[in-house]
């Protein structure tokens, strides 16, 4: 929250129960406690994420997305969130090992670290792990490594994620930690 107005209520609480707010919290890069706003008046919530970035507002109609770990921003009443494992290999790839699943009737505020990218899908698309921010659930996903194991591992191109069906999805143009990478060698301690 970055800004509210006068006679908004907050309300901090665990979606989902301990369990699901941990793996959540651990696996996900979310919050572990999520804030919730209302007010019996109208009013407004200013949202903002911890990185500099785009936002996308999505309105959804009863559809599913499915959004990688840390692009989460903010839902409005009648969206459910579930943390979903990613498999081993999400595990693995540096991005997080839980994704969420967004779905119902309301509004959806996800983020990136840069410019989001849309993308109407309809074939196959391989992307860097660290760039897929969102896509819709009609698209089949993978991931697995850039070639054989030599390339996977020497490349510095690790694991990506392959798309293959017809929908959305969203890409951001920047990574955290490519940014923290390139600044490393210029700090001077």
């Amino acid at each position: 929250m970055s800004r509210m107005s006068a006679g908004m209520d907050l309300r901090t609480r665990m979606a989902g129960g301990v369990v699901k707010s941990l793996f959540r919290a651990v696996g996900a890069r979310e919050s572990f406690l999520l804030s919730e706003y209302s007010s019996g008046e109208p009013g407004f919530v200013t949202v903002a994420p911890t990185t500099p970035g785009a936002v996308v507002h999505r309105e959804m109609h009863g559809e599913k997305l499915m959004l990688s770990a840390g692009s989460f921003l903010a839902v409005s009443d009648g969206i459910s969130l579930r943390t979903r494992f990613g498999g081993l290999k999400a595990l693995f790839s540096g991005e997080g090992a839980f994704l969420f699943e967004a779905e119902g009737e309301g509004d959806l505020l996800f983020n990136s670290y840069g410019a989001i990218v849309e993308r109407e899908l309809d074939g196959d698309l391989t992307v860097d792990t660290g760039h897929v921010v969102a896509w819709e659930s009609s698209l089949d996903y993978s991931i697995e490594g850039m070639g054989g194991l030599k390339q996977t591992l020497f490349s510095g191109e690790g694991l990506v994620m392959r798309f293959a069906g017809t929908g959305k999805i969203w890409l951001q143009t920047r990574t955290l930690r490519e940014t923290a990478g390139w600044i490393t060698p210029y700090l001077r301690g």
